[in-house]
């Protein structure tokens, strides 16, 4: 099949960020023809005069439509797109000159139906957005499971920066309704479809994620809601490992009140050997003490926010005899397309 991309960029009330994405476009290293689809999910501070500016830089398209979520626009771009094969990224990514020059040649010697890349800090992010970067993609808080797993049968892309092909896309109907975990949901029924996914290491991103840290509190919280969800819709993929961040909380509780109410401390000492440990990586890493320090906050914000969340909806997708978009209706939307 020859490849004919089309970039799948919904994007809501930030026209900033669309615009530092479209401008990394310019920047690829590619002699390919591309095709870059935005949809505008229904914003108030619209991206169309941003758009416009780079009609003749760039082959694009822009498309309005009613706020559904980001899935459903994605599913609505993919529709509209003329190529054969779509690369769906968030609107707070940019690329790297060399990202699509690495997904060409990947899918050219080993082709797949559905890829994810991983995604890094960008110079011009701020310490905060470094900070947390890291508490995202360190092998000692995610297991690297966004982007270091090289196995093709069991990676599940990210709707961050992800490539389907015009026919998993047909077959598959592309995403659901629930936000976030409409991309797992994905890589799940592709999966069953038949259809395999891999990871492309150096077909990376950078994203800038949540740029406070209530914000990111609030993201991974329904990550964590999300997850007993797709366990419900998809018992065969349930781990034990997506109980560690609540077993993480939890250890914690029991570590601070053996510490403080009775002589036992050795627990609260392996906690802090952990944080020391993560310290050192984060260190390393970023090569910046501030941003090392506020790495430990953001460990503690993930693993909070996701623990708490995971075992609040837990309990109430197992104990309470009501469908998941009735228990978080804040976690579906209703598609238009």
């Amino acid at each position: 099949m020859q490849l004919q991309f089309s970039f799948i960029i919904p994007v809501y009330n930030r026209p900033d960020e669309i615009q530092e994405l479209l401008d990394s476009f310019t920047k690829l290293d590619t002699t390919l023809d591309f095709e870059v689809v935005i949809i505008e999910d229904g914003s108030s501070i619209t991206s169309e005069k941003i758009v416009e500016s780079y009609n003749q830089k760039l082959n694009i398209a822009y498309f309005k439509k009613s706020n559904s979520g980001p899935g459903d626009s994605r599913n609505f771009g993919m529709k509209q797109a003329k190529g054969n094969y779509y690369i769906i990224l968030d609107s707070d990514c940019i690329l790297p000159p060399h990202y699509l020059e690495e997904v060409e040649k990947s899918l050219n010697s080993n082709f797949v139906h559905c890829f994810g890349g991983p995604d890094a800090s960008h110079d011009s992010f701020s310490d905060i957005q470094k900070a947390i970067n890291f508490s995202m993609t360190s092998m000692i808080t995610t297991g690297g499971i966004r982007g270091n797993k090289k196995s093709v049968n069991t990676f599940q892309p990210r709707s961050f920066n992800m490539g389907l092909s015009i026919e998993a896309f047909n077959k598959s109907k592309g995403f659901g309704e629930i936000h976030p975990g409409e991309d797992p949901d994905l890589s799940i029924r592709l999966w069953n479809l038949g259809y395999k996914t891999k990871l492309i290491p150096e077909a990376y991103v950078y994203h800038k994620r949540r740029i406070s840290w209530s914000k990111f509190y609030k993201q991974v919280n329904k990550f964590g809601l999300v997850r007993p969800i797709l366990n419900k819709w998809h018992p065969e993929t349930k781990k034990i490992t997506y109980w560690f961040p609540s077993g993480f909380v939890l250890g914690f509780i029991v570590a601070t009140f053996l510490a403080v109410f009775t002589a036992i401390k050795i627990p609260l000492i392996l906690y802090a050997l952990y944080f020391l440990v993560a310290f050192i990586m984060a260190l390393y890493s970023t090569k910046s003490l501030k941003i090392a320090l506020l790495s430990l906050y953001a460990i503690v914000i993930q693993f909070f926010g996701y623990g708490f969340g995971f075992l609040k909806s837990t309990i109430l997708i197992n104990f309470i005899n009501k469908t998941p978009d009735n228990i978080f209706p804040d976690l579906f939307f209703k598609t238009t397309c």
